[in-house]
């Protein structure tokens, strides 16, 4: 795995309806927004960001997704963290683009040159491609929803 700094790496994971995907190819017929958390506190920053998109009608025009990325371990402890995480969340639409991705942690952030996990980051990624077209980190805000309206 990798690609040049402004693609996105395809990385395989399974939503929390059991559902496996490949983000971003399984989600290529609009602008994607992936928003990466990589701790469990993470959840109420990625809810905030989804919210603002939505409520500024970004779920119409674009996929939008949340990546818990988690360190890869045994499958045992994979099942078990993906029946905690759809046990904790019990709106199917949320489950539906909700993909969990167990992998080399360090990889990864490294790929995307993520300096630290301590926050989330998001990337808007373009239509039928990989194309990463804008990055940012921490809650998305105002300012963020105009760079991503620009595209």
């Amino acid at each position: 795995m990798s690609p040049e700094l402004n693609q996105f790496p395809s990385i395989q994971g399974s939503n929390l309806n059991k559902e496996k995907k490949v983000v971003p190819d399984d989600f290529v017929d609009k602008n994607l927004i992936v928003i990466v958390a990589f701790q469990q506190w993470h959840q109420p920053l990625v809810d905030e960001s989804i919210s603002l998109l939505e409520n500024n009608g970004l779920g119409e025009t674009h996929n939008i997704i949340e990546v818990p990325t988690v360190q890869k371990t045994t499958k045992l402890a994979e099942i078990y963290l993906d029946g905690i995480m759809r046990a904790g969340i019990r709106d199917d639409r949320i489950r539906n683009r909700t993909i969990t991705a167990y992998l080399d942690k360090n990889e990864f952030l490294e790929i995307l040159d993520i300096p630290s996990d301590e926050t989330i980051h998001w990337f808007l990624i373009e239509k039928n491609s990989k194309d990463i077209l804008a990055r940012g980190y921490g809650i998305i805000a105002e300012k963020d929803l105009e760079i991503i309206n620009s595209y």
